[in-house]
């Protein structure tokens, strides 16, 4: 049996590879029916409006996105838990033109649901990365 810690990390694994895949389903499993994110200049956006942005995202033609997640600390208090992560994203346009890569961190607050680990609230604190020359 899995610790709460390495469940977890799973979940940041899985919603990784998931998005990698463009796998929006999975993704959107990983997250609680009332999930908010929380993104500079951007109102608070629910889970609706997430899944909407990600499948169009995830269709043919658009970008393709890869990324990296390093976990810098997780506490678990019973059945809520959080994390703050460094955050790497690259979105590589389909027409060649050259890839958009964003970083920072993130703040992410987690609870247990039906003894399942999902995402409630995720403070995302990316910026563009200047193209190295």
């Amino acid at each position: 049996m899995q610790s709460d810690e390495e469940e977890i990390r799973q979940l940041v694994t899985n919603w990784m590879a998931a998005s990698k895949a463009g796998d929006v389903d999975t993704v959107l499993n990983l997250m609680a029916d009332d999930v908010v994110f929380l993104v500079p200049g951007r109102p608070p956006m629910r889970k609706s409006e997430f899944a909407s942005a990600a499948r169009a995202q995830s269709s043919h033609g658009s970008p393709k996105f890869d990324g990296t997640s390093e976990i810098q600390e997780i506490k678990v208090a019973g059945d809520w838990a959080f994390m703050w992560t460094k955050l790497t994203v690259v979105a590589t346009p389909p027409d060649g033109s050259p890839s958009i890569e964003r970083s920072g961190h993130t703040l992410t607050v987690l609870k247990k649901e039906k003894g399942k680990w999902v995402l409630a609230r995720d403070a995302n604190l990316l910026s563009p990365v200047q193209p190295r020359t």
